[in-house]
């Protein structure tokens, strides 16, 4: 188990999902993820992806950067970067299930979901760049 840390930088749209998910996989699984844990991951991956590619760069092209590395603790952390406009998916209220579909808003269980699959999910803006962390509990690890 080593060989982190790693990154990929390719086209924002969904052309690329396949590519990305395939790397997040890989970095995850050189370290020992369990497979369970590794879908879960990327389901995750795959809401944040598509929304990238969706909204980040509404009226021009971009590019989406994904980073693996250890952090002090041991965890591994997914790192996705875009240079889209700002935007902190985790600033939004959580849904509220138990109301009717009628009195629910539109969006929003997309992030809900990934906030409930990556609790220590973390957002920052550093410049131009919206900055997602995810860090991989080290508790997944085998």
């Amino acid at each position: 188990m080593a060989q982190i840390p790693a990154q990929i930088r390719v086209p924002a749209s969904m052309g690329s999902l396949q590519t990305l998910l395939a790397f997040v996989g890989s970095c995850l699984a050189s370290q020992g993820i369990g497979e369970e844990r590794l879908r879960e991951v990327e389901l995750a991956m795959e809401e944040i992806l598509v929304n990238i590619f969706r909204y980040a760069y509404s009226d021009r092209e971009g590019e989406v950067e994904l980073a693996c590395r250890f952090d002090g603790d041991g965890r591994v952390l997914v790192e996705v970067a875009d240079q889209g406009v700002p935007f902190d998916p985790l600033s939004r209220e959580d849904p509220d299930l138990q109301a009717g579909i009628e009195e629910r808003s539109v969006g929003g269980l997309g992030v809900f979901f990934v906030k409930q699959l990556i609790p220590a999910i973390r957002y920052r803006r550093e410049g131009e760049r919206n900055i997602l962390t995810l860090p991989i509990d080290p508790e997944a690890l085998l």
